[in-house]
Order: structure tokens, then sequence, then C-alpha cells
């Protein structure tokens, strides 16, 4: 899919899909991990000290379901988690009940962010729209601190995912894995910089326009 969406495009194809189409939304959560994992071991990142960096949203959720991957992997793999987990969507929630049952660690230690080998950025998605302020920036400040590989799901977070500019501080990931299609602002030349090598996921979520035109 060579086409790039905007934020709006973006929610109303998730909400197409889920709703109209039935795929469930914990499905679409389950192949965006799939996607993100298969290419962390295709790009042969350093997978000694894995850490995910995931808040409460769904793109929070994504980042869980990619550590339980690698768990099952026997990586060596935690997750920081930012933001209350009394909070998290629906799909984030039961992602981290999966995760307690796979007994996957959790830490609130920066310096476990700080001496991974490779980082998972989960924390924001395409809805971001304001500043990164607060322990979340102060996470993002320290991803971008170490000599990590970073990998984002979906949108580097801190980046705009209409106009590619940074909301306040941003990942500087070294690829990305977007679902879908390409997001507009990650074609800018900021948000280039901050993507990094852009992997594009077919994971089920088609707007209306594609559907009908395969009926």
């Amino acid at each position: 899919m060579s086409k790039a969406i905007t934020i709006a495009q973006a929610q109303s194809y998730d909400a197409h899909t889920i709703n109209e189409i039935g795929i469930p939304a914990m499905v679409l959560m389950e192949r965006a991990a799939l996607a993100t994992f298969n290419n962390l071991l295709n790009d042969d990142y350093d997978l000694t000290r894995v850490v995910v960096v995931a808040a409460t949203g769904n793109n929070g959720g994504d980042g869980i379901a990619v550590a339980r991957l690698l768990k099952v992997r026997n990586i060596d793999v935690a997750i920081y988690l930012l933001g209350d987990p009394a909070k998290a969507t629906d799909q984030t929630a039961q992602q981290l009940k999966i995760a307690n049952y796979y007994h996957i660690p959790f830490t609130t230690d920066l310096n476990d962010v700080i001496n991974a080998t490779t980082i998972i950025d989960a924390i924001f998605g395409v809805g971001l729209s304001r500043p990164i302020t607060g322990k979340f920036a102060e996470a993002v400040n320290a991803i971008n601190a170490t000599d990590a590989s970073t990998v984002a799901i979906d949108v580097p977070s801190g980046i705009n995912a209409d106009s590619g500019e940074t909301l306040g501080v941003a990942v500087q990931a070294d690829s990305t894995t977007t679902m879908a299609y390409k997001k507009v602002g990650m074609l800018t030349a900021n948000g280039k910089q901050h993507t990094g090598i852009l992997h594009v996921a077919d994971i089920g979520i088609y707007g209306a326009d594609h559907v009908e035109t395969i009926k």
C-alpha cells in the first residue's frame, strides 16, 4: 500500500474495519504486534536485552503484545510502563493481563531502558496531538540518550502524524513499523529523520473506498 493517510483517515479506517467489517480490535492489535516482531527479527537487532517502553493506550498494547512474542522466544524482555494501568484501554488492559500470565517483568527504573540493547517505542501512536511532558518526556529523552537501537510502533512517539512536527520531544527511531498505510507526517523531512527505516504492515485495516473496489 503506497498511499499516505492523515490522522483522521487512520482513525476512520480503524473504526470502519472494527465496526463495519467486523474484525475485532484485539485481532488487529495482535497482527500489529506480529508485524513489528517479524520486522524486529528480520532487521537483525541485538536482542540481548529488550525493553518495551509502553503507555496505556492501544499503541502501548501493541508493544506489550510484542513483549510476549519475545518472551515466548526466550528473549530477555521487560516492560517500562508509563501511565495508570487502571486507565488502560480495554485491549491494553487485556494485554497487561496476558503479560502477567507469562511473567514478563515490569520495571520502573529508567536505567533498565538506558542499558537495553534494543528498545521498542510503544508510548504514543497516530493520535498524539499535544506536546509530550513529564515522565513521558523523561522516557523519550532516555531512549534518545542510549546506544540502543530503537524500533517504533506505528509512529515515533512525539511526531505529529499529520505535520511531521516534533511535539515537545520525539523518539529518534532506527526503524518504524507503521500499520496499513504511511502517515503523511512521516514523509516530511523531520518525520523521515525520526522514523528511520519505514516498514508498512498490512494488518487488515482498510478504508471503505478500498473495500468498495474489491467487491
